[in-house]
């Protein structure tokens, strides 16, 4: 009696392998994980609003700004005044925090070539719009209730 692996158990295991990876080859630079998601959402996204960039790595906007606070302490990130709201700050990074990121996305690369090896380029693509329709689908579903509310109440 043999039964297939769980899809939910083996996508969460090589998500956290690939992190784990990552973050074996990213050890030497001081860097947290949570650090390295703010200089790889930044670098897409600089002069974003700190409030928009908690929601974007879906973090409490109190741990990023903790996080902010060490990363421009070591001279990553910097928050310049929106001009448009003086009470708000817009982010940055500098150009301390560019090597790192050109790092980052090496070690990133050399990751996902050891996670890929044996697989086509086809397979690959394949693969990556699979994944693509499930989070399409799963990101549709979490907009409904996961329950009818007809059936909690009686």
């Amino acid at each position: 009696m043999s039964s297939s692996p769980n899809i939910s158990f083996v996508l969460h295991d090589v998500a956290r392998l690939l992190r784990k990876r990552f973050e074996q080859r990213s050890l030497t630079s001081g860097l947290t994980r949570a650090q390295w998601q703010v200089l790889a959402c930044l670098c897409l996204h600089e002069g974003i609003h700190q409030n928009k960039l908690a929601d974007l790595i879906e973090i409490m906007p109190i741990t990023l700004a903790r996080l902010l606070d060490k990363m421009e302490a070591r001279g990553f990130v910097e928050r310049r005044p929106n001009p448009a709201d003086r009470r708000a700050w817009l982010l940055y990074l500098t150009p301390k925090a560019r090597p790192l990121v050109a790092t980052m996305r090496g070690n990133g690369q050399k990751t996902r070539d050891e996670a890929f090896a044996g697989l086509s380029s086809d397979a690959q693509q394949h693969l990556l719009q699979t994944l693509s329709l499930i989070k399409s689908n799963l990101l549709a579903a979490c907009t409904q209730p996961a329950v009818d509310p007809e059936k909690v109440h009686g």
